[in-house]
């Protein structure tokens, strides 16, 4: 029996957005792994092996937006996203690093029991927890923040931030990390959005890119030939103003899932 028609009722403007995102992940994969394609063969030896995105903060909703956006990175190996407890919905200052470290630790070292565990990705741009939680498990950790730095940082090419958190030591933290990594000399600084980073990420998606796109346009007049996308709750925000800027946003979250997804099926 056929169901009776009904009327079409539009998609919701949040809908929309996630479609556009889902979209924009797919091709932000495109363009930094054009190698993708093949390696999925190399997947179904890996197929069994999964990889687990830590959110060190305590919004479900951005672990899930991380989680469905490192899902197209990974060549089909699967992620499963797990957020922290008894922190901040977002993580704005070293303060609130620190204190979400202990739960990154802990969510890391139990998810690494499961021998099914391929890697682990720290998704917060401060990496909390990080060199931690290496030294206590035996399966590969990868930090968003340090795997952007990577991708930034490829061919010699100078690079820049633009965020949402303009804390004076989370941006000198970011300025150590590219001296730590051998990038110092190509690290153009970090530009910030203007006012609460709190207030901003309750704004609507439109408002979030407009300030997000200022600091972009800001980080590029420094000389940055890429810029880092610094959050993970700002994954989303990365891939719809692509489009917007011929440099290419390095969208932390999908360095971290390309790198971790290649760990598992090189057996590392």
């Amino acid at each position: 029996m056929m169901p009776t028609p009904t009327s079409a009722q539009p998609p919701s403007a949040a809908r929309l957005a996630a479609r556009r995102t889902l979209r924009a992940a797919m091709c932000a994969v495109c363009a930094l792994a054009p190698g993708l394609a093949a390696a999925q063969g190399a997947t179904a030896a890996a197929e069994s092996r999964y990889i687990v995105l830590i959110n060190p903060n305590s919004n479900a909703g951005t672990t899930l937006s991380m989680t469905d956006i490192a899902s197209t990175a990974t060549g089909g190996i699967k992620v499963e996203g797990k957020s922290n407890e008894g922190v901040p919905p977002l993580l704005t200052t070293p303060k609130d690093l620190a204190d979400a470290l202990p739960g990154v630790v802990r969510i890391g070292a139990e998810a690494a029991r499961d021998p099914k565990v391929g890697a682990i990705i720290v998704s917060a741009f401060g990496d909390p927890g990080l060199p931690e939680l290496r030294a206590k498990v035996g399966v590969p950790v990868f930090g968003i923040r340090e795997q952007a730095f990577h991708e930034a940082a490829k061919g010699g090419r100078p690079f820049g931030i633009a965020t949402t958190t303009p804390d004076p030591g989370l941006l000198e933290g970011f300025r150590q990390t590219a001296v730590a990594l051998g990038y110092g000399a190509q690290f153009r600084g970090t530009r910030a959005t203007p006012g609460d980073p709190n207030a901003l990420m309750k704004k609507s998606p439109e408002e979030l890119d407009a300030a997000l796109a200022e600091a972009v346009r800001a980080s590029a007049a420094d000389g940055a030939k890429a810029v880092i996308i610094g959050g993970g709750p700002l994954t989303a925000s990365a891939l719809r103003l692509q489009p917007q800027f011929d440099i290419p946003l390095v969208v932390p979250v999908i360095a971290a899932a390309q790198a971790a997804a290649d760990s598992i099926r090189k057996g590392r």
